[in-house]
């Protein structure tokens, strides 16, 4: 059995945190099929220890709801702008300007206007979400509503909200190290944390990383959901990850570091961030430890 109730914790919640966390709104987007799975454990964790400190938890099971992971032209009712050259990004911009989408994504996209946290819960599939999650990303962040040119990463849509990856491994931790054979796990998160979450605007927590469950002994697995417990009580008073600012970019010269920004960090030792690292070592944890 992999879940763990949380009234068998022995953490107890300060007032101060119940004051900080009440009447917040939580989203978890979640993705397995199982119900006896870890995830479902880290999930139902989630919801417990979040709910008790009086949030309002309201959680996506995508595999439960059927939802489609495919983005097509059937996520707008009625007539198509352009059949003939059907562009989904702009197709779908104009149905949310005209509440045109279908039903599916408006209710999504509803949890996620009124949520204060975005939590989501998977198992890591080829070095990324499941397909059904990347569908959810697809469709439910939708231009204009999620983000447009003007509006995006530290400018973004959602830059008063945030959101985090919590997710489960099939390989050891060893094997995403700087030196394993998986690569660097901060080199993977990239395009999730910055690429998806940051670029809507998101102030994006470090990730819950639950290494291989399936591999380790039922009490090393009731040690991870405890330590996750632990963490919940306090998470929306976390620091979030680093990321450079919009404005440290030419706009007028392919987002380009401007030269002032690329002077001050040209003789440290590590670069800015994972994805402009200035041909310097990357910064150790960029991606999974916040403040480093």
């Amino acid at each position: 059995m992999l879940s763990l109730s949380t009234q068998q914790l022995s953490v107890k919640l300060p007032l101060t945190s119940l004051s900080r966390m009440a009447a917040k709104k939580v989203l978890v987007v979640y993705a397995h099929q199982s119900t006896g799975s870890f995830n479902a454990a880290a999930k139902d964790a989630a919801v417990g220890v979040l709910a008790s400190q009086g949030c309002t938890v309201e959680v996506s099971d995508l595999y439960a709801m059927k939802f489609k992971a495919s983005a097509t032209a059937e996520d707008i009712t009625g007539e198509v702008k352009n059949a003939d050259h059907f562009c989904y990004a702009e197709e779908t911009k104009l149905a949310w300007e005209e509440g045109k989408l279908c039903a599916d994504i408006t209710e999504e996209q509803r949890k996620l206007t009124e949520a204060d946290l975005i939590i989501f819960q998977f198992p890591m599939y080829w070095f990324t979400v499941p397909a059904i999650m990347k569908g959810w990303i697809d469709r439910v962040l939708t231009l204009g509503y999620a983000y447009s040119q003007e509006k995006r990463y530290s400018q973004g849509i959602f830059k008063d909200k945030k959101a985090m990856l919590s997710f489960t491994t099939g390989s050891h931790e060893s094997m995403f190290s700087a030196d394993g054979i998986n690569g660097d796990m901060n080199v993977t998160l990239w395009p999730l944390q910055n690429g998806i979450l940051h670029y809507c605007g998101f102030q994006v927590l470090a990730p819950q990383i639950f290494w291989a469950p399936s591999r380790i002994p039922s009490e090393e697995r009731s040690a991870m959901l405890e330590s996750w417990c632990t963490r919940l009580l306090f998470i929306l008073g976390e620091k979030t990850l680093s990321f450079t600012p919009l404005d440290c970019f030419d706009g007028e010269k392919g987002f380009q570091l401007k030269p002032e920004v690329y002077e001050k960090n040209a003789t440290k030792e590590y670069g800015l961030t994972v994805g402009i690292h200035l041909g310097k070592a990357l910064p150790p944890n960029n991606q999974m430890k916040a403040g480093v």
